[in-house]
């Protein structure tokens, strides 16, 4: 294996990592609250996970993978404008 091969798969690696890791602040923020949370990090740690696993697909040429993380960023992203709607609506901000 090259040195660029094993670079791709630690990258590879870590997108997965921090893409299950918004499973645990979800789980976290639901029990603190003791009802079901999203929390904005969530959406963040989604979006950042999803591209860094996107990136990781491109260079493995997977299509399904591809498209996959692809659609899912687009989710990530509207629920982040969602968000922020709503708390500038809130807070009376433009």
């Amino acid at each position: 294996m090259t040195t660029t091969e094993t670079i791709w798969i630690a990258v590879g690696f870590f997108g997965q990592g921090l893409f299950f890791m918004r499973w645990v602040v979800q789980w976290l923020a639901s029990e603190r609250s003791a009802e079901s949370k999203m929390p904005v990090a969530f959406w963040y740690m989604s979006l950042i996970g999803g591209l860094i696993t996107l990136a990781y697909a491109i260079y493995r040429k997977d299509p399904v993978f591809i498209a996959g993380q692809s659609i899912g960023a687009v989710v990530y992203v509207r629920n982040l404008m969602l968000i922020r709607r709503n708390n500038n609506a809130v807070t009376g901000d433009k």
